[in-house]
């Protein structure tokens, strides 16, 4: 969904994959029948490339006013005139891997957007990565994928209640993947101190570095059905909604297949499941319609 960013594997590089390049099929019919976004204000994280770049180029096109959550990069700085060509548009320094990053973004946002946002989406992830700590201690995947937009939700929760009361109506949308399904949760993966120390870096899709990146994927659900139950046992008009954007032809399939983790070492067999995958626009299909369809529930 986002490309992966910063240390990722230790071993010896592979010969590259080559993406597919699909057409879409479900996203021209699905963006022609979304209503018009004008006057919404739509906070997106990990926006510069793949399904959150799709999605946040869609919203300014209908009228909303797009907050693109990435961390400060030449590759933000792109997306963000891609998309403010567009529409409205602007860049929110927010680095997942740094909680002190992540509690800033929210409080930007609360500063410049006194009045509320409508949606905030928890679409950033990475896949795969490495056994290694952030600098507060957690599981990169775990910190990047689960805590920090767990994080950024409780920051900016303020404005969503806000607008909710004023509108009738805010959302938060998260972002999981078939992955999810698997062992299920276990408590280590949630703890300060054990990055770096949760079964170093294996071989395939069961191996270690795949077993993190499930946690994630299962606690982004896990999260979203709590939540919605606590809001609506509070009355709220808040939202909470989940998405998974299938295997998609997007930087972060793509990063997985051509990087040198040994999860992905059968090249032929790994390109014959790339082959079969669908377009970014139809993988963010469930994203944009968690985000902006009235109907979805």
């Amino acid at each position: 969904r986002r490309e992966p960013e910063g240390r990722q594997t230790s071993h010896a590089a592979m010969p590259p994959i080559k993406m597919p390049t699909p057409e879409s099929v479900v996203w021209p019919a699905l963006f022609a029948s979304m209503p018009a976004l004008t006057g919404k204000v739509i906070a997106i994280t990990g926006c510069t490339t793949g399904t959150g770049f799709i999605a946040a180029k869609a919203c300014a096109n209908k009228g909303a006013t797009v907050l693109m959550l990435n961390r400060a990069s030449e590759r933000a700085t792109a997306a963000l005139a891609k998309v403010q060509a567009e529409g409205k548009a602007e860049h929110v320094d927010c680095d997942l891997q740094d909680f002190a990053s992540v509690r800033a973004a929210g409080a930007a946002l609360r500063s410049k957007y006194p009045d509320g946002i409508d949606v905030l989406a928890n679409n950033a992830g990475v896949m795969g990565f490495d056994d290694y700590s952030t600098k507060d201690g957690f599981d990169v995947q775990m910190q990047v994928n689960h805590l920090s937009h767990f994080l950024l939700t409780k920051e900016v929760m303020p404005l969503l209640e806000k607008k909710a009361s004023a509108t009738g109506e805010a959302r938060i949308v998260n972002h999981s993947s078939g992955a999810r399904h698997g062992p299920p949760l276990e408590a280590k993966y949630f703890e300060a101190g054990l990055g770096g120390k949760l079964g170093g870096n294996g071989p395939g899709f069961t191996g270690p570095n795949f077993m993190r990146y499930h946690m994630t994927k299962l606690a982004n659900c896990v999260f979203t059905y709590e939540l919605k139950r606590k809001l609506e046992a509070r009355g709220s008009k808040i939202k909470v909604m989940v998405a998974e954007p299938g295997m998609a032809a997007t930087d972060l399939a793509g990063n997985m297949a051509s990087s040198s983790n040994e999860a992905v070492a059968d090249i032929e067999n790994m390109q014959k499941m790339l082959d079969k995958a669908q377009s970014a626009e139809d993988g963010t299909a469930g994203l944009f319609r968690c985000m902006v369809d009235p109907t979805a529930q």
